[in-house]
């Protein structure tokens, strides 16, 4: 372990280089927030009636947890240095060491994560505190408590579908265009976009079996006290069951890659 301590520490080095550009991009990622919130707030003039089972206070909380789960998890360039990394032949290195190259960029990403969300935390911070009579609480300490573990699964979820699409580079020359269709795809089926839960019962359902939820609403939906009971223990089933399968996808795919590796540099 002490190897990947090493690791981390490296990964922190590195990342506060660019601690300035991280201040800037988390506090220019709100302007889209703050459009998404006029708009509701648009909808919802003159409204007597709920939206899909969300106030107004609903609604916004759940666009600011959007954007703290989202600071807390998601992949920023990991899965392009991965593939850079095959691409470049910079993997060697790795397969004559003692040392797990997928646990190596897991290392990194967790430092990242943290220096990140130490850097936004200041503008985001500031921002929860101007939107703070919108902000709703979670309905009790198990929902918190569910929060933090869905929100933690969430990114390692988030981490393994991203490494596992960068491995592609082993047969791809280029993975952009594949990277780019998932995050279409997880931007609106992962509740970026707007909660899934005002989607017809049928569709919501139904996506609640594929991936893309604990990307990022199922979290957001336990702090807001949607997901509850059978529910919420049912979804965190299901979400570690994702976690383990795209682990193994990852351990397969890795495992065939490197039978068609070879070594272009390093």
């Amino acid at each position: 372990m002490h190897k990947y301590w090493h690791v981390i520490k490296i990964g922190f080095s590195n990342t506060l280089v660019y601690r300035v550009n991280y201040f800037f991009r988390g506090t220019f990622s709100l302007i889209p927030l703050l459009a998404t919130i006029y708009v509701w707030r648009t909808v919802y003039h003159g409204q007597t009636e709920n939206v899909g089972g969300y106030t107004l206070a609903g609604m916004i909380s759940y666009y600011l947890l959007v954007t703290i789960v989202d600071t807390l998890t998601a992949v920023a360039e990991d899965d392009w240095q991965i593939a850079a990394d095959i691409k470049d032949g910079n993997i060697s290195q790795f397969l004559l060491k003692p040392i797990n190259y997928m646990i190596y960029r897991l290392c990194l990403f967790f430092s990242g994560r943290v220096i990140f969300t130490a850097v936004s935390i200041i503008p985001v911070g500031i921002f929860i505190v101007c939107w703070r009579r919108y902000f709703v609480g979670p309905t009790d300490g198990l929902a918190l408590g569910c929060f933090f573990l869905a929100t933690a699964l969430t990114a390692l979820l988030q981490f393994f579908i991203s490494f596992t699409m960068a491995l592609l580079s082993f047969w791809l020359l280029e993975v952009s265009t594949m990277i780019f269709m998932l995050f279409a795809i997880e931007y609106i089926a992962g509740g970026h976009l707007f909660p899934l839960n005002i989607l017809p019962p049928a569709l919501a359902h139904a996506l609640n079996y594929t991936p893309f939820p604990y990307q990022l609403y199922f979290p957001v939906a336990i702090y807001l006290g949607q997901v509850k009971g059978a529910a919420l223990a049912q979804g965190l089933v299901i979400e570690c069951g994702w976690v383990l399968f795209f682990y193994g996808l990852a351990c397969l795919v890795w495992k065939r890659g490197l039978r068609k590796y070879s070594a272009a540099g390093g």
